[in-house]
C-alpha cells in the first residue's frame, strides 16, 4: 500500500478549516455572478493566479474581498456542503469549521441569512453523507472586544447548535488578551474555547491563549516552540494544536515543506494534528496536507495513523464517536501493514 492510498483511505476528523476558505474559484465566478458582484477576475486560471501571498495581511485582504460573493443563505450553504463532500471524499469521518460572521454582517448580510445556510447544509451533509460536523464562531481580532461581545450576545438563536468561539484573523498588535472577558463569557455560556495563535504571533500569544484564554485548543500554535517551558505545559496537558502545513508554506510562515516543525512538535509529545486551514487558497485539502508532510519529513504509516488518531482525541465529540473512530484507524493500519506483509 503506497503512503498516498494509505492516506486516502485513512479515517480522520479536520479541526482547522474555515468556510469561506473553501469557495473552489469555479464556485466564486457562479457565485458572484449569481449575486451580480462585481469582482477582479474573470476566470479561474486568473483567480488562481492571485493566490499567492507574502503574508497573512496579504492573504486576509484577499480573503475579506473574496467573502463579497456570501450573500444569500443558498450562497452559505452551496460553499459549506461543498467542502463537506470534498471532506468526505478525503475519509473525513467529523469537521469543526471555522465561520467569520463579522466580515458578513458588517457589510449589510443579515446573521440569520449566514447561520441559517451554514447549518442546513451541515444537517444535510450529515443526512447525505454521514459526516458529522461542528460549528465555531470566529472573533475577527483586529476588531474590537466589544464587537466580539455583540456578536456573541447576537448569536443566542443558534447557541443549541454551535460547539464553540474562536480567534482569528492578522496576529500582530492583536494578542489574545485583547479578547479575554470575551472568551470568559464564550465559556460560562458552556461553548468550546479555541484561538489562533502562534502562527505569526510569537509564543506569548500562545501562552497568552492558554492561561487567559483558558483555550482547549489551539489552532496553529507553531512559535511554541520558541518557549520549552511553553511546550512541557501544552504536553503535559494535552493541549491539541491544529497545525497547517500547506498553510504555513504558502503564507511563508515556512521557507519549505522541509523545514515544518510537525515533526519537532510531535517529536516533543504534543498532540497535534494536520488541517487544511483554507484549501482553496492554499492548494490543498487535508490529504494533502498529510503527504506533503509524509513526503518532506519521511512519515512513516504509523505517524500517519497518530496524527489522525490525534485529530478524533482532540475532536468534539461524544465518547463512543471517539471510541469507534480510533478503533476504524486501527483497523486500517492492520489492512496495510497486511498489504505490506504480502508483498
Amino acid at each position: 500500500m503506497t503512503p498516498e492510498q494509505f492516506v486516502a483511505g485513512l479515517p480522520k476528523a479536520e479541526l482547522h478549516m474555515h468556510i469561506e476558505g473553501s469557495i473552489e474559484p469555479d464556485l466564486f465566478l457562479r457565485l458572484a455572478r449569481r449575486n451580480d458582484v462585481a469582482i477582479r477576475w474573470d476566470s479561474e486560471d486568473a483567480l488562481r493566479a492571485a493566490y499567492h501571498f507574502e503574508d497573512l495581511q496579504d492573504f486576509l485582504d484577499l480573503y475579506y474581498d473574496g467573502c463579497r460573493v456570501l450573500v444569500q443563505a443558498c450562497d452559505f450553504h452551496d460553499v459549506t456542503y461543498a467542502y463537506l463532500a470534498r471532506a468526505h471524499a478525503d475519509r473525513v469521518t467529523h469537521a469543526e469549521m471555522f465561520l467569520g460572521p463579522q466580515g458578513h454582517t458588517s457589510r449589510g448580510v443579515p446573521l440569520a441569512t449566514v447561520m441559517e445556510g451554514v447549518l442546513a447544509a451541515m444537517a444535510a451533509a450529515q443526512t447525505d453523507l454521514g459526516i458529522t460536523s461542528g460549528l465555531i464562531v470566529v472573533a475577527q481580532r483586529h476588531r474590537s472586544q466589544d464587537e466580539a461581545l455583540a456578536l456573541l450576545e447576537a448569536l443566542q438563536p443558534w447557541y443549541d447548535r454551535l460547539l464553540g468561539f474562536g480567534l482569528g484573523g492578522a496576529e500582530v498588535g492583536n494578542p489574545p488578551s485583547k479578547f479575554a472577558e470575551f472568551f470568559r463569557r464564550c465559556r460560562d455560556r458552556g461553548f468550546k474555547a479555541v484561538a489562533h495563535a502562534g502562527e505569526e504571533g510569537p509564543a506569548a500569544y500562545v501562552r497568552e491563549a492558554v492561561e487567559l484564554l483558558q483555550v482547549q485548543r489551539l489552532d496553529h500554535g507553531n512559535a511554541c516552540l520558541d518557549d520549552p517551558d511553553l511546550v512541557g505545559m501544552l504536553a503535559q496537558r494535552r493541549i491539541p494544536l491544529t497545525v497547517c502545513p500547506l498553510s504555513n508554506l504558502k503564507l511563508r510562515v515556512v521557507s519549505s515543506m522541509s523545514r515544518h516543525p510537525l515533526k519537532q512538535l510531535m517529536d516533543a509529545g504534543l498532540c497535534v494534528t494536520v488541517n487544511s486551514d483554507d484549501p482553496s487558497f492554499f492548494g490543498g485539502y487535508v490529504n494533502e496536507n498529510y503527504l506533503a508532510c509524509q513526503r518532506a519529513l519521511g512519515l512513516g504509516l504509523d505517524e500517519l495513523a497518530g496524527l489522525a488518531r490525534n485529530s478524533f482525541e482532540a475532536a468534539f465529540i461524544p465518547a463512543g464517536q471517539r471510541q469507534s473512530s480510533l478503533a476504524s484507524i486501527d483497523a486500517w493500519l492492520a489492512q496495510a501493514r497486511g498489504a505490506q506483509a504480502c508483498t
